[in-house]
């Protein structure tokens, strides 16, 4: 029997480790996955938890060790689950985010605080807080740990920001601290909307100058709502809005005029939409 090879192994330009919609089916034919693995991994979350990415690194350790998949496909796979074995060992934060932190009853430490060298965050009277190893779905649980020391049964909340660039066609270019549960269509809106030249056909995300989103990945994504987190995206990374070529936006801002100038039929013109 032939086996398949899903979709998502196919994505131009993609990492296996971000594409969390359909990582969450990878198991590979015909090998059972390990118990802790079988079901901890959820895409839905906010925030991926410690046993969620046990079980998802178990998942590409399993596809990069199948015949299933090409040799290729192996070492992507093999790469990626590496790459979520650092961040259960590194944690999610990075110096520059920003933690927004509410007490109940302590208007001292209900402030914004910035990540510092460690990673770590200081709070007044009470001095750094160590977030190595911490990821985003443990940090409340953390820093009720850490505050009980010097507090009687601390109830808190705790959002994170992250510095990204936001580029190309948008209003206000450059770069902006955005919550993780952030949409990117709420992402856009912050960074001044799209600009008339805009192509949204064109967004794709930047990491280290390598795409990590394409725009034929990304595009079903920001229609179903992924957030920042869930689309592992992290400080530094750049989104990049593309403009439309010359030809398309002369089409788009009279396409009548178009017409009769060049005397070109609408199905060319069409065809010409297609591949631009």
């Amino acid at each position: 029997m032939v086996t398949r090879v899903p979709p998502y192994w196919r994505m131009r330009h993609s990492t296996l480790l971000l594409r969390v919609g359909f990582l969450a089916a990878a198991a590979v034919p015909g090998v059972p996955l390990p118990a802790a693995a079988q079901d901890a991994w959820d895409p839905t979350e906010i925030h991926a938890t410690r046993g969620g990415l046990d079980s998802l690194a178990r998942r590409l350790e399993l596809a990069a060790e199948s015949p299933a998949y090409s040799v290729v496909l192996r070492a992507q796979a093999a790469q990626e689950a590496a790459a979520v074995r650092d961040r259960l060992r590194e944690g999610d934060f990075r110096i520059g985010d920003r933690i927004a932190l509410s007490v109940e009853r302590e208007a001292t430490y209900s402030d914004s605080f910035t990540v510092e060298e460690g990673p770590a965050i200081r709070l007044p009277s009470i001095g750094e807080i160590g977030l190595a190893g911490v990821l985003r779905s443990e940090l409340e649980g953390h820093l009720v740990r850490e505050l009980s020391v010097y507090l009687r049964d601390p109830v808190l909340r705790a959002r994170t920001s992250i510095r990204i660039a936001v580029l190309g066609a948008v209003g206000r270019p450059g770069f902006h601290a955005m919550p993780t549960q952030l949409l990117v269509t709420d992402v856009l809106a912050q960074a001044g909307q799209t600009s008339g030249n805009a192509d949204i056909g064109k967004i794709r995300i930047e990491r280290d100058g390598r795409v990590i989103w394409d725009n034929e990945a990304l595009a079903p994504e920001i229609i179903i709502g992924r957030t920042l987190d869930e689309l592992g995206i992290r400080a530094g990374d750049r989104i990049i809005v593309g403009s439309k070529s010359s030809i398309m936006a002369s089409i788009q801002r009279s396409s009548g005029m178009f017409y009769l100038f060049v005397g070109l039929p609408p199905a060319i013109i069409s065809l010409i939409a297609l591949i631009t």
